[in-house]
Parts: structure tokens; sequence; C-alpha cells
């Protein structure tokens, strides 16, 4: 099993060639197990609905299918309207400061910092938030036969060190969550994902933190809200 390699937070990358695509609903009918986190937590703005791009429900099956037998995603998020974008960066960014001990940083850097796990909510489609464009995901693996989700060493939406995806590969404390990660990060890149590295479960597709890491254009403008 590969390792993680250590990587750099994502930076403004603002290079693109769109194309069309359609949003599609994964509720039913693929494998998956939908588990939207953002209504159960009350979120005013959150959907039900799990809608990625067509292309990501492509790479989302090749990437099912490089799991070991008898395990599966459970998927917690994918698109996000604006709307809700901006209610999760409102609920959260005082969380991520204090966290961080951000106090004395400027505007600016408090910004920069904080977008390395919560996308600012800005509304230009051409650089948009990243799960506004269909084209970032939050997932984990479960075990069909328990139904329980592989332990990664953190919750969804923890920010702390200990969610950057390669964490494990330098501590060497725990192999089973190394190992774990390792399942859905090798999974989820041989399938044409890339991993935001400050958050285990988030990958892309298609959108400019993908286009950043690839060194290529990104595909999917925003979809800054659903008609």
């Amino acid at each position: 099993m590969e390792k993680i390699p250590h990587r750099q937070f994502i930076k403004i990358y603002k290079d693109n060639n769109f194309i069309d695509s359609k949003l599609v609903n994964i509720n039913e009918g693929y494998g998956f197990i939908i588990d939207m986190k953002y209504p159960k937590l009350g979120m005013k703005k959150a959907i039900k609905e799990c809608l990625v791009r067509e292309e990501v429900l492509d790479k989302l099956l090749e990437a099912k299918n490089n799991l070991p037998e008898g395990y599966t995603f459970k998927i917690w998020d994918a698109y996000r309207p604006l709307s809700l974008q901006k209610e999760i960066y409102n609920k959260y960014k005082d969380r991520l400061i204090e966290e961080f001990n951000l106090d004395k940083l400027s505007d600016e850097d408090k910004e920069e910092f904080i977008r390395h796990y919560i996308s600012i909510p800005d509304a230009d489609e051409n650089i948009p938030p990243l799960h506004a464009t269909g084209g970032a995901i939050d997932l984990t693996i479960v075990d069909l036969k328990t139904g329980k989700e592989l332990d990664m060493g953190v919750d969804f939406d923890t920010f702390s060190n200990v969610a950057t995806t390669d964490y494990f590969e330098q501590d060497g404390e725990n192999e089973e969550i190394r190992n774990n990660r390792r399942i859905l990060y090798n999974a989820m890149t041989k399938a044409g994902f890339t991993n935001l590295p400050s958050e285990v479960w988030h990958y892309d597709y298609g959108n400019r933190a993908w286009a950043y890491y690839n060194k290529k254009p990104a595909i999917y403008k925003g979809i800054l809200e659903l008609k």
C-alpha cells in the first residue's frame, strides 16, 4: 500500500477551461452509503440530496472498485450551494481562530489560514468555494460486514493537525489508522481525485484544488445556487 505523501496547502489558482456538466443525484442506486452531515447538524441552508458532477460520479464508481472487497464509501457531503457555504464559514471561523491561535494575525492572514479548512464563500463563479462546483466530496470507508466506519483517527469537520491526511505517516504511532487512511487515499487518487491535505476526508475532481495539484485548468465553474 503506497504511503500518503506530504502535500502543501492549496493556493489560489485561477486557470480554467470550463465544460458543461450536469449535477447528478447519487442518493440511491450506486452502492454508496449516503449520510449528509449538514442537514443533521441543523444547517438552515443544507440540502439532503447528494449531488456531484457526472464525471465525478464516474470517478467515484471507479474509486469504489479500488477498495478491498466488502467495503464501500460513506459520503458525508458533496455539492453545497453558496448560501450553505456562507453558513458554514460563519459558524466555524471563530472556532478555527481559537483552535489555531490566530488572534494576532492580520485579517488577510487569518483568511489565508482559514481557507485551508473552509473555503471562503466567494460569489465569483470562476473561483468559487470547492464544494460549490459539485467537484468536491467528503467521505470515508465502511465495512459492509459490520456496518462500521474504518477508524480514520478524527471525526468529520475536526479542525486540528490530526485531521491532516499524512499525520499518521509522520507520528508512526498507529498503524491501523495509517493504513485505513492509505486505503482511502489510494482508492481515490488512483481514480483521478486529489486530496485536500488538511482534511483526510476531502477529495476533489475538476475544481480549482484538483487543478492546482495537477497543474492543469479547472473544468468546473461554480454553481452558486440550485435553480
